[in-house]
């Protein structure tokens, strides 16, 4: 069994207050909560870059507040909205494309990093803060699906160190602190772990149902307000998947040491299961700013406004297997981490490539697993000392197959 991804945050030294920010997707969700947190609690962090897609509008409110001397957005049509949109007598640099992401996230003006870009565009920025020995307060799961052999490396050579915001994971984390064993994340006395899911908008339905669902009722979570690829994620139980292979980067345990569990109420958020047979679980409202704020302001916890967990008025919480043939793609993220260390990265950029079909309305929500179990069979691994270009290389030419795959129809 190999360690935690990092150095085991309880065992490094804190980060002092007020901490250096820059955050990596602030017109998203996360980045919005984690926004929320940091204005909260002002006197624990120093905003140093924000980092936003195309959101124009958004990403100048949020710089007016903050001040920033850096933003940074897709592309030059963006960056010139944005200038319009920001306040008189504030002028902060403002840097353009990809590639000024990682420039953000390796830049010496911040010391944490959150990392909240969604999909695959997350995960150059994400290393360049590792390979920098930055604290990530990591968001997107797609860096390590893609990529988490590297980010590991990168974290044992810099002594990066990383906590886990999804709200699975950081459950997690939280049940495995005070009982792992030194300089271990995982520990010898940890059985498994146990990821909850929702189960999504359309758990116990049938198979005629899902053939006719539309990505409005996809779109349509019961519990989370999440950004539009992440909710189909959630339909069709791929988050989970992608989940299971973050859950393997991070803690270092194979495939089957990893279980899901539908939980629908979303209060339970994840399980860690110990050799005597005890569980360990985290429980809360599902609300993203409780595990934000614990990797941003990691040890320390801090007060947070908003309705505490009543378990009373809950009354029962529920569990149940996941149906793994009418929601095939956990099976398909289980089976493509055990395949090589590549097939993950053919499994995300299929799925992002489907996600963004089906949202156009060009596909069927059950051809989502039948394009990615497709594009699966066709991938030979790479080697398994393939680099970040390498495995970009495959995430491109797997989505130009897949759009092809689909308007052949799905031949």
């Amino acid at each position: 069994m190999k360690t935690y991804i990092s150095i085991w945050p309880p065992l490094a030294p804190e980060a002092s207050f007020p901490r250096r920010l820059a955050v990596l997707g602030s017109t998203g969700s996360i980045g919005v909560s984690a926004l929320r947190v940091v204005a909260e609690h002002p006197d624990l962090f120093q905003v140093t870059a924000l980092a936003g897609g195309k959101n124009a509008r958004l990403l100048a409110e949020q710089a007016a507040q903050f001040r920033p001397p850096v933003l940074a957005v897709l592309d030059e049509d963006t960056a010139k909205e944005l200038r319009a949109h920001l306040p008189s007598g504030y002028a902060p640099e403002i840097l353009t494309g990809p590639a000024a992401y990682e420039a953000i996230a390796a830049s010496p003006e911040a010391e944490l990093v959150l990392s909240a870009i969604v999909g695959a565009a997350g995960f150059l920025p994400t290393l360049a803060a590792a390979r920098k020995g930055k604290h990530i307060a990591l968001a997107n799961k797609e860096s390590l699906v893609i990529g988490g052999r590297l980010i590991r490396q990168a974290c044992h050579d810099s002594g990066a160190i990383v906590l886990p915001v999804d709200s699975e994971h950081n459950a997690l984390f939280q049940a495995l602190c005070g009982h792992a064993d030194r300089n271990n994340g995982a520990g010898s006395e940890l059985s498994k772990l146990i990821l909850t899911a929702s189960g999504g908008p359309f758990r116990g339905r049938d198979e005629k149902f899902l053939a006719a669902v539309t990505p409005e009722q996809a779109l349509n979570h019961p519990n989370w307000n999440m950004g539009a690829k992440i909710s189909i994620d959630s339909a069709t139980l791929m988050n989970k998947g992608l989940e299971v292979i973050e859950a393997c980067h991070l803690y270092g345990l194979p495939v089957e040491r990893v279980d899901v569990l539908v939980h629908p109420q979303s209060i339970v958020h994840s399980l860690a299961e110990y050799v005597d047979g005890s569980q360990l679980a985290h429980l809360a409202v599902p609300d993203m700013r409780i595990p934000i704020a614990h990797c941003l302001c990691f040890p320390r916890r801090v007060p947070l406004d908003m309705p505490r967990l009543d378990l009373a008025q809950i009354g029962s919480l529920t569990f149940e297997k996941p149906d793994e043939r009418l929601f095939p793609c956990l099976r398909l993220a289980k089976e493509a981490y055990a395949a090589s260390s590549s097939h993950p990265a053919v499994l995300n950029a299929a799925n992002e490539a489907v996600v963004a079909l089906f949202l156009q309305k060009r596909i069927k929500f059950m051809d989502i697993p039948r394009l990615i179990e497709s594009a699966l069979a066709h991938h030979t691994a790479l080697p398994e000392d393939a680099d970040a270009a390498d495995l970009l290389a495959v995430d491109a030419e797997t989505r130009r197959a897949v759009i092809d795959c689909a308007e052949a129809g799905l031949s």
